[in-house]
């Protein structure tokens, strides 16, 4: 079952954070720390409030969230070269290690894709790094496509 995150999710919200972090970390230590998390409870707290920043869970029978999507609205107007469009930028999703391959990841994005749709956004768009090739993978499996493209020239 997918839901809204409440309170109650922050601890476990947390733990999942850890592990993206660590992918990220793995991936490029010279960029990420780890083990850390880009969230206090706090922090989380407040987002979790926030109807601007929905963040979806997917909870099993016995309640465990296995997974979360973490969203914000995003609005473009009076630019004087991009058309004037309402986005849902996906900032996170992650799937507990324990829960991989069990259809949690295919559940939330199609959660965040049906609560887009009913609120009539222009599209749902996301950043993944190149060093997490499992997650380009899913996204791809999910139809989405490159956008942009970041690049960068290590100096040391």
């Amino acid at each position: 079952m997918v839901r809204r995150a409440r309170k109650e999710d922050i601890a476990r919200i947390l733990e999942l954070l850890i592990q993206v972090d660590m992918v990220h970390h793995n991936g490029r230590p010279d960029l990420f720390k780890g083990p850390a998390t880009k969230y206090g409870a706090d922090e989380l707290e407040e987002i979790i409030k926030n109807d601007d920043t929905p963040v979806f869970v997917c909870v099993n029978e016995e309640g465990t969230v296995m997974g979360h999507a973490f969203c914000m609205h995003k609005q473009i107007t009076d630019d004087r070269v991009l058309t004037d469009v309402r986005t849902l930028y996906i900032d996170d999703i992650c799937v507990d290690e324990a829960f991989r391959g069990h259809g949690v990841g295919r559940a939330l994005y199609d959660h965040v894709i049906e609560y887009a749709r009913s609120l009539d956004f222009y599209n749902v768009t996301l950043n993944v790094w190149s060093c997490n090739p499992g997650a380009v993978k899913f996204y791809e499996t999910m139809g989405l496509k490159p956008q942009k493209i970041g690049m960068e020239k290590l100096l040391r």
